[in-house]
């Protein structure tokens, strides 16, 4: 019974602690954006060094959410930063799939 209240008070603590570092909607801008990049390689709007290029800045992405999530909380600021590299990437990848460059 001592064990069962231990594991019940330890998992109580530290699901708070995943809850500050969840970043859902983050999470669901970058498959979105891969799904984006994927699709233009596929229809032949993004040509290798492009994709390379947007590829770069997702992973730059991923990388500043990981730095956020480090310390065990991401702050409103830290979240506002990551939303505007998202929103930069968002164009940047817009850009490119429209440019007169072809695969």
């Amino acid at each position: 019974m001592k064990k069962l209240l231990l594991a019940a008070v330890i998992s109580a603590m530290t699901l708070p602690a995943f809850a500050q570092t969840a970043t859902p909607r983050l999470d669901a801008r970058e498959a979105h954006q891969q799904e984006r990049i994927a699709q233009g390689i596929r229809s032949g709007e993004l040509t290798a060094k492009e994709t390379r290029q947007l590829e770069k800045r997702e992973a730059k992405l991923q990388h500043d959410e990981a730095v956020a999530k480090s310390d065990g909380v991401v702050t409103k600021q830290e979240r506002r930063a990551l939303q505007r590299e998202a929103d930069r990437d968002s164009r940047a990848i817009a850009r490119k799939k429209h440019n007169d460059r072809v695969q």
